[in-house]
């Protein structure tokens, strides 16, 4: 049994891994300040909650011997409401958490995204690539104090000579996901349940890559038990227009909903594509669920 610490435990993914951990045998702490997670995700009673915002100093008695820090708004939604504080808590929170781990000697791994590469100029997106990401644009508050997540990551890591993984989370979506947080799977499916138009930015021609939570759980844990340091893709790499994803949601669900076009948000990215070579070949993953049996299980969550 390991003590494992989950930051951003009550959120859509952060639930599920907490979830996998206790069913695992892990002893889990939850760690969230709920402003934009949910009490309502965590109903199991083997997880320890702790109300806390990692922009502030934690203590923790017991030994822990893993960290998952997830403990950021992940949607453009949510991070664009408090784009100062989402930047302290990927900076101040990150070094916080750093060196809780540091205290404890525990292994630690950060959810980054693939966001870092923001509207990228090479396709599919692979680990090398360096991004091209607007330092000043709407979404930097996310990107860009990911980028510096990362960093910290690996300065820690040379300095303290500590074990850290980094995931780079594409696309993610399942039950769990709050109705109102602007992404685009939860957008569309209570649309359509609600009869209300399915609001596509531009063509709907921009690609998207979807990976439904419970593979993405898998990953997260494969990689923090594996003994690669260097950042891995987690995502599907099955692509889909944004246009293709709408008729599948309007279909799935029966809707008379109608497609609503409006302007482009500005680096709003053209193509997002994950190269997973690495982690198929040094964690053996990759995902199961197709987008199809994913938006089924995740409508059935919204009705």
């Amino acid at each position: 049994m390991k003590t494992v610490l989950v930051t951003g435990g009550a959120g859509f993914i952060g639930s599920h891994l907490c979830e996998a951990l206790v069913e695992r045998g892990d002893r889990v702490i939850c760690v969230d300040n709920f402003i934009t997670g949910s009490r309502e995700n965590l109903k199991n009673k083997n997880i320890k909650i702790i109300e806390h915002d990692i922009i502030e100093t934690l203590e923790i008695t017991e030994h822990i011997d893993q960290i998952y820090n997830l403990a950021c708004p992940a949607s453009p939604e949510h991070y664009q409401q408090n784009p100062i504080r989402t930047i302290k808590a990927s900076t101040l929170g990150m070094i916080n958490m750093l060196g809780l781990a540091r205290k404890h000697k525990a292994r630690f791994l950060q959810a980054s995204t693939s966001e870092v590469y923001g509207d990228p100029l090479t396709h599919p997106q692979i680990e090398s690539y360096f991004g091209n990401v607007n330092p000043f644009g709407p979404r930097a508050c996310y990107d860009e104090s990911k980028r510096v997540a990362e960093a910290l990551c690996y300065e820690y890591r040379q300095t303290h000579q500590m074990a850290v993984r980094v995931a780079r989370i594409f696309n993610t979506y399942g039950p769990r996901m709050a109705a109102d947080d602007g992404r685009v799977v939860s957008n569309f499916i209570v649309a359509a349940l609600t009869g209300q138009p399915l609001t596509i930015y531009g063509y709907g021609s921009q690609t998207r890559s979807f990976c439904y939570v419970s593979d993405m759980t898998v990953g997260l844990i494969g990689l923090m038990e594996s003994n690669i340091d260097s950042p891995v893709n987690l995502g599907n790499p099955d692509e889909f227009t944004i246009r293709e994803l709408a008729d599948k949601v309007i279909a799935l669900t029966k809707s008379k909903s109608v497609i609503l076009h409006l302007p482009l948000p500005q680096d709003d990215p053209r193509q997002r594509q994950p190269d997973i070579s690495l982690a198929k070949n040094k964690l053996d993953w990759e995902p199961a669920i197709t987008l199809d049996e994913g938006l089924l299980k995740t409508i059935a969550y919204f009705k």
